[in-house]
């Protein structure tokens, strides 16, 4: 199943085990059993230290556990970890073979303290590129804890699974038989999950530490530069982010990044935080600005956190970025992870051979129903407008597809469902006013993005549409305020923009302490 160059580079990546790890498979007689079995002997087969049986006997098949001799590990994949989750196979190797994580020693200890009986299931797809996240921080703390048990599963190849719990959006995670969250969760936000009095404990850790020269609010490609430049200027920088990477996470291919031919949004999340901890700068992951009281005459910014922990600065660079934007229809929240979806990428290969609807035209919609289209059994493209927004190269792909309708003037009204998933949707012909109605199972939305800056209402001063409004310099109405990025009013939502901004607000800010206070 790999590839000369593949084997070649995991055959060096396991010259880093030190210790013998077992590799038992529960297989059939099916084709999936076979693919899988060959993958695990080919890996068997690369390191001394790595020892392969077929003789297990768990329900789940074709699955295999991770083990090492004589410890209490439990670390399972069932389906073939390939794909995107080929990076957490190679990561579990490491750690059950003995190869020390990249985790905090704090992190570490706390994943070790934990108490308690956690039995953890993971459904992803392999198409899916916020599931490796959640998959690589559950193994881990399956190695750390053998009160920590995980498995993750490919929910395409464990159908029945999926259709039984109803499961329409990846990564869905489970504890101990119950729902325990959606989506992208980092090794942090898990742990701030079960271990109750950690939010405590950092709010506590937070609220002792002395004011900033520059604080920046955001971890996302803005907000990355933001910190860079600062920190270089030997001043005291802090970065409070609700998640590093921000919307990068959520982005598949990128390939407009200058100098950087192609690449995909966690790559490019990891290398941006990678960067920053290349300098003096205290990041705070998992805080999500509540508040921002700005400085009386000479006094200092404050910025509250939701943890109830506030954060001092003389200077203050909002960059956090914005979100998917919702149609805001009767059944809308009802329905979302229950057939509504936002991720055709991660969620797509859960409605294979469906119906679904994309609302959404411009290039966003366009891709998605693309990308669909060879998934599921049809797509139905919803805009708003009298025609499509993509580019023309994107259309032309578009409408050479089989399977794909579009339907333009068209205004979505609800989304129907039958009380546990999806059934259809309502739209209004604009032209006409007359109402029509879909059969569905699945709708993913596409219509643009909202900026971030609920929390900021009636501090700085916002546009029409929410954005933070700013001058060439990245100010805001409130000196000493910046703001950078997709979260202001500087137009084309671009990564490559962000970073820009991001880098002349930290300037701007610098330039405003040096002409107002004595740097730190």
């Amino acid at each position: 199943m790999l590839d000369a160059t593949l084997k070649s580079q995991l055959k060096t990546y396991l010259e880093r085990v030190t210790q013998p790890i077992e590799i038992v498979a529960s297989l059939d007689d099916g084709a999936k059993s076979r693919e899988l079995h060959d993958l695990l002997v080919e890996i068997a087969g690369l390191s001394n230290l790595i020892t392969f049986s077929a003789d297990g006997t768990d329900a789940r098949r074709p699955s295999f556990s991770l083990n090492r001799p004589g410890e209490s590990i439990s670390l399972r994949f069932a389906g073939i970890p390939m794909g995107h989750e080929f990076t957490s196979l190679v990561l579990a190797l490491l750690q059950v073979g003995g190869h020390p994580s990249k985790a905090s020693r704090e992190v570490i200890e706390q994943i070790q303290g934990l108490q308690g009986e956690f039995n953890f299931e993971t459904y992803f797809s392999l198409s899916c590129q916020n599931c490796p996240d959640v998959v690589q921080a559950l193994n881990l703390m399956a190695v750390l804890n053998p009160n920590v048990r995980h498995v993750a599963i490919d929910g395409a190849l464990f159908q029945e699974e999926v259709e039984s719990r109803k499961i329409m959006a990846v990564p869905s995670i489970y504890l101990n038989g119950e729902g325990f969250g959606q989506g992208r969760m980092g090794l942090e936000e898990i742990l701030g999950k079960i271990d109750t009095s950690a939010g405590a404990r950092q709010a506590e850790k937070i609220n002792a530490k002395d004011a900033f020269d520059v604080l920046v609010v955001g971890g996302g490609p803005a907000g990355a530069s933001a910190a860079i430049y600062a920190a270089r200027k030997g001043i005291r920088t802090g970065v409070a982010a609700e998640r590093f990477g921000g919307q990068v996470l959520d982005t598949l291919a990128i390939e407009n990044f200058v100098s950087v031919q192609e690449t995909e949004g966690p790559k490019l999340a990891t290398a941006l935080e990678e960067h920053v901890k290349q300098y003096d700068v205290d990041i705070m992951n998992l805080q999500r600005g509540e508040a921002l009281i700005p400085a009386a005459e000479g006094g200092l910014h404050e910025v509250r956190l939701a943890g109830g922990a506030s954060l001092k600065a003389k200077t203050v660079i909002l960059a956090t970025g914005a979100r998917w934007r919702e149609m805001n229809v009767p059944g809308e929240q009802e329905y979302r992870g229950r057939g509504v979806a936002y991720c055709p990428h991660c969620d797509g290969p859960l409605f294979k051979g469906k119906r679904v609807a994309v609302i959404g035209g411009g290039n966003s919609g366009v891709e998605a129903a693309i990308d669909l289209a060879g998934i599921v059994a049809h797509v139905t493209l919803i805009e708003f407008d009298s025609q499509l927004r993509a580019d023309a190269v994107l259309q032309r792909k578009l409408h050479s597809l089989p399977n794909v309708k579009v339907i333009t003037r068209a205004l979505t009204t609800e989304v129907i469902g039958n009380g546990e998933k999806v059934s259809g949707l309502r739209y209004q012909d604009r032209a006409t006013d007359e109402q029509h109605e879909l059969a569905l199972e699945g709708i993913f939305v596409q219509i643009g993005l909202l900026p971030n800056t609920d929390w900021l209402k009636g501090t700085v001063e916002l546009s029409p549409r929410g954005e933070i409004i700013v001058d060439a310099k990245g100010q805001t109405n409130l000196p000493g305020v910046f703001a950078a990025g997709d979260v202001t009013t500087v137009p084309y939502k671009q990564i490559v923009i962000a970073v820009g901004e991001g880098a002349k607000a930290s300037l701007a800010a610098f330039d405003h302490l040096i002409r107002t206070s004595a740097p730190a």
